[in-house]
């Protein structure tokens, strides 16, 4: 024993070695007790690159099967890319209407609709969305009215039901979300219109600053749905926002909802997103100025999955958070601790 004169002695102490085993035990306790490293961030990876005079703008995709279509914003919106799942360019399909400021693309039913909302000087009496086959490229006009005023967006969601959902952007507060009143579906409005839209909500993707006030608003550059309508993606000029759908509705999911955020790398002028069918996350960049290198497109591989899907309320009871882990672990260890000392006090009587 450690720190004794002689096995007789009966001050003999074993403190050292008690001591050597609450450091082992008080160890184990920082292990159990420390978080675990976190998992690495999603990671975008390069997919390939539309290098396409005409797609220099880049705006707004969407995704029908195999082809991908891709569309400029304001001079270069009068036409549609049809892209294959190499950017190659497989044809150009002309929009059937003269644009205004389109921004968006979504897919619904087999149709393509153009999303021709954007009013950067918010001067515009009627917005529109325009219809498009994928096949010929023709279609019809869709004239939309604002309730409050004129309205710059560049985001455009269509529920699984057919309700569509302009989302503005905004340069200070929250984004507003705008429907057509009573719910029209896309394929039953009016041409060419107009036809009234109703604000049913805002959705705020700030995020708290160290002082605990909100930041600067994001501006919203870009909307898409997954093809099984489950999940919303929201774009901005650096990070793109996915909001899981509880029960198909949108609206909740963008107004109470807690997004899971994404970052691809930076990109020159970030607006285009879509899902692919198989619910991969493809995103796309304006090249920036004249002359600047095309931006390869980037794909978020398996996204869909990253959205957790809303807990019933008795789960959301059950705290497994790491907080609760640790709690768990340090009375493990506390147990441990107690029971390497109590063994060792034990065996210092017995050898005394």
């Amino acid at each position: 024993m450690l720190g004794c004169r002689n096995r007789w002695h009966r001050r003999c102490t074993s403190t050292p070695t008690v001591g050597r085993a609450l450091a082992i035990a008080v160890c184990a306790l920082v292990l159990l007790c420390a978080p675990a490293a976190a998992d690495p961030r999603p990671q975008f990876d390069n997919f390939c690159t539309p290098a396409i005079p005409g797609l220099e703008e880049l705006s707004g995709m969407a995704a029908i099967g195999d082809k991908y279509y891709a569309l400029g914003d304001s001079g270069t919106d009068d036409k549609l890319a049809v892209l294959d799942g190499n950017c190659g360019l497989v044809r150009w399909l002309n929009v059937p209407v003269d644009p205004y400021d389109t921004e968006d693309v979504a897919a619904f039913e087999g149709q393509l609709w153009l999303s021709d909302t954007g009013d950067n000087l918010r001067r515009r009496d009627t917005v529109s969305l325009t219809s498009m086959s994928p096949d010929d490229g023709s279609g019809e006009l869709h004239r939309l009215t604002y309730p409050d005023g004129k309205h710059d967006a560049e985001a455009l969601l269509i529920e699984p039901a057919g309700r569509p959902l302009i989302v503005t952007k905004e340069f200070s507060g929250p984004a507003g979300i705008y429907v057509p009143t009573g719910d029209t579906r896309i394929t039953d409005l009016p041409s060419p219109g107009p036809a009234p839209l109703q604000r049913v909500g805002q959705v705020d993707l700030r995020k708290p600053t160290a002082t605990g006030q909100t930041g600067p608003s994001p501006l919203v550059t870009g909307g898409a749905v997954s093809a099984d309508g489950t999940v919303i993606a929201l774009r901005t000029y650096s990070d793109v926002f996915l909001f899981a759908v509880p029960g198909g509705d949108f609206v909740k999911a963008l107004t109470t909802g807690t997004p899971v955020v994404v970052t691809p790398r930076p990109q020159p002028q970030g607006e285009s997103v879509t899902f692919t069918p198989a619910g991969d996350l493809l995103v796309g960049s304006e090249t920036g100025g004249d002359g600047k290198p095309f931006p390869p497109l980037q794909i978020l591989r398996g996204a869909t999955a990253l959205v957790a899907p809303v807990a019933a309320p008795h789960e959301r009871e059950i705290d497994t958070g790491p907080h609760t882990w640790i709690w768990v672990a340090g009375v493990g260890s506390a147990v441990v601790i107690g029971g390497v000392v109590g063994a060792f006090a034990l065996r210092r009587r017995r050898k005394l």
